[in-house]
């Protein structure tokens, strides 16, 4: 049984907004969405996003436009292997996620896979991350934290480098409020 969602979030981040088609299955996700941002330049970018069981990446397909032109990125984890546009990225083995640089989206597997948005627990990650709009692949080492249950759902303490910020998750695992980056606006 799939659960679908449509959602759009205000990415204060970048200055701009995030509406993204949602299917969550219980075990998997699938999205296609759409973002324009002004900062750090103007753009805008569309996106696939596959997970398989246990909401493990398994395929990320972003085009992004600027005032320079248009970037592609096929970002693909096969059998623990990672590639971009067919070339293997030895530097992000071991990942399970994909990250996309502002995008409340993407904070959503590890939680869901873990449980972290509804039960106790902290979990350390490597992250297959992908800087907004030039779609450079960078690993990048991650902390996420239950703080405690709200509400709506749970707060998550989110951790890389210098950067902290407690996420607000909703019940079904997806990002209500999340400092620094975004806020929810509209849910179906």
């Amino acid at each position: 049984m799939t659960d679908q969602h449509v959602v759009t979030w205000a990415v204060t981040g970048s200055g701009g907004y995030e509406t993204a088609w949602v299917d969550l299955s219980g075990t998997g996700l699938r999205a296609t969405g759409r973002v324009v941002g002004l900062k750090p330049a103007p753009y805008w970018l569309a996106y696939e996003l596959e997970t398989g069981h246990g909401y493990v990446t398994r395929r990320l397909q972003v085009t992004a436009h600027t005032p320079d032109g248009r970037n592609r990125l096929d970002l693909r984890r096969d059998g623990g292997e990672w590639t971009v546009d067919g070339k293997p990225l030895p530097e992000v083995a071991g990942a399970l996620d994909c990250d996309l640089g502002m995008s409340p989206l993407t904070n959503t597997m590890p939680a869901l896979r873990h449980q972290l948005h509804s039960t106790p627990g902290e979990q350390d990650f490597l992250m297959a991350w992908v800087s907004v709009p030039d779609l450079v692949v960078r690993p990048s080492r991650q902390t996420y934290t239950h703080v405690g249950l709200t509400e709506r759902g749970a707060r998550v303490r989110y951790a890389s480098g210098d950067f902290t910020s407690d996420i607000e998750f909703g019940k079904e695992g997806l990002v209500l409020t999340y400092p620094g980056v975004g806020h929810l606006l509209r849910a179906d």
